[in-house]
């Protein structure tokens, strides 16, 4: 309801008339094609408030005569996601190009100690007096390495970087946006995704949290046991003080 303006009076209307808020002009093709094909569509999309989506088509198959009559059209938020994965090709922006300003930097360094070393070698024995400029020039180089690796550490922690926040997540929403992500491999596999919910809020941060998720499930699809559809169970619930998370499959892993 609040990305599309439903009244009661537009039923029998064309889904042309109904005013929505998303940045999509094509979404009655994108209907047409899942009646015509009877496949699922899925895109991300994004509204005129600049949050994105997840939408998925569904054909709507009446079992009578087994033909399609509609369509169901779900929207998953991903706006956090999106935000993530900005953040992080930011952060890898930033690092290849302090890498390659420290690759530039370390090389030249290196060169010049390589030359001066060269030239101690060559000093006679007579001209002695050049050692100690020569020492002085290796240890300055050695000591602009030095600074130019605690300039490396100390980027790191810099206000620029991504920092994670911990925020109130429902574990149901993080589920369903890894069953998406997963979407190939699920039908692929076949696999069967079970989750018992018996607490789903969490203050964690989202991007941790998916990626351990994503993570357990994908091993359970990849490592599956041979010629037996994969099973996973995912269960929520609180043990005392603690919030626990559970993911277990009857793939060939640990116990």
């Amino acid at each position: 309801m609040k990305q599309f303006k439903l009244h009661q009076n537009d039923i029998g209307k064309s889904i042309t008339e109904v005013k929505d808020n998303f940045r999509f002009p094509s979404i009655v093709d994108n209907i047409e094609q899942v009646i015509h094909t009877g496949e699922l569509l899925e895109k991300e999309i994004q509204t005129v408030d600049m949050r994105w989506f997840q939408m998925n088509i569904l054909p709507y198959i009446v079992i009578k005569n087994n033909k399609t009559n509609g369509v169901i059209i779900t929207f998953i938020d991903i706006t956090s996601r999106i935000r993530d994965l900005k953040e992080q090709e930011k952060l890898i922006m930033e690092h290849e190009l302090l890498l390659d300003t420290i690759s530039h930097d370390i090389k030249t360094l290196l060169t010049s100690l390589g030359l001066t070393i060269e030239m101690l070698k060559k000093v006679p024995e007579k001209g002695m007096e050049k050692f100690q400029i020569l020492l002085e020039k290796i240890e300055t180089g050695l000591l602009k390495i030095k600074g130019i690796i605690i300039d490396l550490t100390d980027a790191r922690k810099t206000e620029h970087h991504y920092k994670a926040i911990e925020e109130l997540l429902d574990i149901e929403q993080i589920l369903e946006d890894v069953r998406l992500t997963l979407a190939a491999q699920i039908l692929e596999s076949n696999a069967i995704i079970k989750w018992e919910v018996a607490h789903s809020e969490i203050v964690f941060v989202r991007r941790k949290l998916r990626s351990v998720l994503y993570n357990l499930i994908n091993n359970s699809i990849k490592y599956k046991s041979a010629g037996r559809v994969p099973e996973i169970l995912i269960e929520t619930y609180i043990e005392g003080d603690y919030f626990v998370l559970s993911v277990s499959d009857n793939g060939r892993g640990i116990a």
